[in-house]
């Protein structure tokens, strides 16, 4: 966090700031509902698919990592989504305790169409933006990412 800004913040933008992150992820959770109706996939399960993107295998501990879950709740994903023809589990080489998870071909096609329609609505959004007002976004953006994650350490 910029340890140099000035440190009185008027209540009124505290609580501006509150409300408009509220109002941001309500927007979130309303489009991750959509995505999961669209896709017939619990959003869980959409998540986890999710990780597979650009990976050849993921084990079940590194998907409970990345999914910030227990691994028992892995398991269950991972079942209902082998059930669904859209993960396939085989031993590991180096350690037959080990199952490596990956997709199938048609995991592969509904995690292309899920990035496709993920990719399609940010572009939206961004479409209405002109070119200055979307590189102050995207600058802001990351800033409050970075003070976001900042905070989360402080307060740890």
């Amino acid at each position: 966090m910029n340890k140099n800004a000035d440190t009185f913040i008027p209540e009124r933008d505290v609580a501006e700031f509150q409300q408009l992150m509220e109002a941001v992820f309500q927007c979130f959770q309303e489009r991750l509902q959509d995505q999961s109706e669209r896709f017939a996939l619990p959003d869980a399960e959409l998540r986890c698919l999710l990780l597979f993107e650009g990976e050849r295998y993921l084990t079940a501990k590194t998907l409970a990592y990345r999914l910030n879950v227990a691994k028992s709740r892995v398991t269950k994903l991972v079942s209902s989504l082998l059930k669904r023809d859209l993960l396939t589990s085989m031993p590991d080489p180096a350690d037959s305790r080990v199952k490596l998870l990956s997709l199938t071909p048609e995991g592969g096609r509904v995690v292309r169409m899920i990035s496709r329609f993920r990719h399609e609505a940010h572009k939206m959004v961004l479409s209405q933006f002109n070119g200055a007002q979307r590189a102050e976004l995207l600058h802001s953006l990351s800033l409050l990412s970075r003070n976001m994650k900042a905070a989360k350490d402080l307060l740890a």
